[in-house]
């Protein structure tokens, strides 16, 4: 089975996913953020860099998810290859931050891709205002997130909702994060966990 946690930045994907692998026993899988060679150039100059910083992601999310077919076990994934191609490249290109040359190429690419791999048994999306949003990237205080654009943020945001109210590719579960903390109090995440237990439920 594949569980996958999808969110714009900040709204708390890769802590969720870390506590749903614990609690279910399930395999993470996370983005290679800290590994990523494009990061911090792209943040830096998001125009010279979001094409490569897109192919990057694009690159890893689908050897990821070829690696997750032999796995036997249940995959939890922090965001999408989906993510990428619906929302963060189409927003650098209608942010004139890729070109359309660049963003048709990736298009092509990624609809290629698409035809060789399934969607996620359940997508969980992470609801998030981007009050909330920024106040947990200050909070993590990671250095190249320190120069992203507010509206870049609320670009992400606007796409994302606009994703999710049309998506039928699987099973949806909304979470709205603004109001509670399932890092730190137990009874949140029990919430979400008792939701999943009923969303995964139905899926047998």
């Amino acid at each position: 089975m594949h569980i996958a946690i999808a969110g714009n930045i900040g709204s708390g994907k890769t802590t969720l996913t870390k506590l749903l692998a614990k609690h279910y026993e399930w395999d993470p899988q996370f983005e290679a953020m800290d590994d990523n060679p494009y990061i911090t150039d792209f943040y830096d100059d998001m125009q010279r860099w979001s094409f490569n910083l897109q192919i990057y992601f694009l690159h890893t999310r689908f050897s990821s998810l070829i690696r997750a077919k032999s796995n036997p076990k249940t995959i939890i994934q922090d965001r999408t290859i989906y993510e990428d191609a619906y929302i963060f490249a189409p927003n650098l290109h209608a942010m004139g931050l890729m070109s359309t040359r660049d963003f048709d190429t990736y298009q092509a690419l990624f609809s290629n891709i698409k035809s060789s791999i399934d969607a996620p048994d359940l997508l969980v999306y992470l609801r998030s205002s981007i009050g909330n949003i920024v106040g947990q990237i200050q909070k993590r205080g990671r250095e190249y997130e320190d120069s992203i654009r507010l509206d870049y943020l609320k670009r992400l945001n606007e796409r994302y909702e606009a994703w999710i109210s049309t998506y039928k590719d699987g099973k949806l579960l909304i979470i709205d994060v603004d109001d509670i903390d399932f890092e730190n109090n137990p009874e949140h995440l029990g919430n979400i966990i008792s939701k999943i237990d009923g969303e995964v439920n139905g899926l047998f």
